[in-house]
């Protein structure tokens, strides 16, 4: 939870920071360090680039790092740290980063202290659930809901405390926040560790025999089944991470949040997300429950699938919202409501099934690297989010919506058409014929 409320906190400041305050001053290559840099690379492979579509592109690269190092993060875990301490090591790193954002000067050393501690806690963390359960336990899908609504209470919290300091007292006072909460969050892992299962990698000397076991046939295919679900998660992911990149600048200059006389914060957006799934989480494992006892519980993968059809649906509020509006027209907070409330379903139906599904079917020894193979799809899928949303100023928004709601949708459609041999895989190894 402390971690989340971290890592959204500052995300639902990061692209309003850029735009309004660090990118536009005329002193920024002096005052940031390797702004110039940057910038540079990135103009020499996309052209010009003005105050937004450059902070798009940063937004993508920050949270498209995020999701890369896991894969590194879970390596170190499984042959090297084990889980505990490859978890101690990205907080200490992510509480540093989160102070460094009170420099300006110190942006990007800053991203690059939150990228690699995102690398080492991300996907231990995660394996540490999984760990708690024999290979079978039915108790496992529904802790990782439990362990999914810990992430959005951070994140719900996040926009509401870190957005709202950043946005009516000051930025920095929203980054510090964000980096408290992250300190409470290693202190609360420390005092915690009791509870845990023992780490896969108990001692340095297993490590020698560990890395020496072959792969049987079985487990490649459940690896390669892994690998095809990822893949197509990129383009759930690119869609999903509009919400802190264009949909955040949509809710900041094209929504009215004025509500009795008051006008709320633009980044409280951001936590009505994670306040549905409060509502949601507990629902759908009941729900799934009623299907399975008629025999009509979708599979895994199947449930995946549904989650990216939804997704893309839910931009078809927004095609509706755009329809005819001028670029600095204001429309009711409604919009973002029902786009949301579609999207967040879709999200618990790809989610957390999906961290379940990598614990279940991943061979043991390799938990924590495929893990991180999982996170490599959000690597791929946030750094094309940040492309996608240098598109928000060059085409009309009802295009823009039009598109999302297309790749959404396309990526269920082939979802759905590779999910009979996947299914057979999974089905396999349940068995434990694997």
């Amino acid at each position: 939870m402390w971690e989340r409320f971290s890592y959204y906190g500052m995300r639902s400041l990061l692209v309003l920071y850029m735009v309004n305050h660090l990118f536009i001053r005329p002193d920024v290559g002096q005052r940031v360090l390797g702004f110039t840099a940057i910038k540079g690379g990135l103009e020499s492979v996309f052209g010009p680039l003005a105050a937004q579509p450059l902070s798009s592109q940063i937004y993508g690269l920050y949270t498209a790092f995020v999701y890369f190092t896991p894969f590194f993060g879970g390596l170190l875990a499984d042959r090297v740290l084990g889980q505990r301490r490859t978890v101690i090591l990205g907080a200490s790193l992510m509480a540093i980063g989160h102070f460094l954002m009170a420099s300006e000067r110190l942006f990007f050393p800053a991203l690059m202290f939150l990228i690699l501690g995102n690398g080492a806690f991300k996907p231990n963390i995660s394996t540490q659930v999984g760990l708690l359960y024999k290979q079978g336990d039915p108790r496992r899908d529904g802790a990782f809901t439990i362990f999914y609504m810990g992430i959005n209470l951070g994140a719900f919290l996040a926009p509401l405390v870190c957005g709202t300091l950043g946005q009516t007292v000051g930025w920095h006072y929203g980054f510090a926040a964000a980096g408290v909460g992250m300190v409470l969050g290693l202190c609360i892992y420390l005092w915690g560790q009791k509870f845990l299962a023992p780490d896969h990698l108990q001692q340095r000397k297993q490590l020698t025999s560990v890395s020496k076991e072959k792969m049987t046939r079985e487990e490649w295919l459940r690896v390669l089944a892994l690998i095809a679900v990822c893949a197509l998660n990129v383009i759930f992911w690119a869609v999903y991470e509009q919400q802190g990149n264009t949909m955040q600048l949509w809710a900041d200059r094209n929504t009215n949040w004025r509500f009795l006389g008051w006008t709320m914060p633009s980044t409280w957006f951001q936590a009505f997300n994670p306040a549905m799934i409060f509502l949601f989480a507990p629902l759908l494992p009941v729900f799934w429950g009623w299907q399975a006892k008629r025999k009509q519980e979708p599979s895994s993968v199947t449930k995946m699938a549904i989650g990216c059809l939804l997704l893309g649906l839910s931009y078809i509020v927004m095609i509706v919202a755009a329809r005819g509006m001028a670029p600095d027209a204001q429309r009711s907070l409604m919009w973002l409501v029902g786009t949301t409330l579609i999207l967040t379903i879709g999200e618990l139906y790809l989610s957390p099934v999906g961290l379940s599904f990598v614990t279940k079917v991943a061979p043991a020894r390799m938990v924590s690297m495929l893990m991180g193979v999982w996170f490599l799809a959000n690597f791929f899928g946030n750094y094309l989010s940040g492309y996608l949303g240098t598109f928000w100023e060059k085409i009309p928004r009802e295009q823009f919506f039009t598109l999302m709601t297309g790749l959404g949708v396309g990526a269920g459609v082939l979802m759905f058409v590779i999910t009979k041999p996947l299914d057979r895989v999974v089905a396999k190894h349940d068995r434990g014929e694997a």
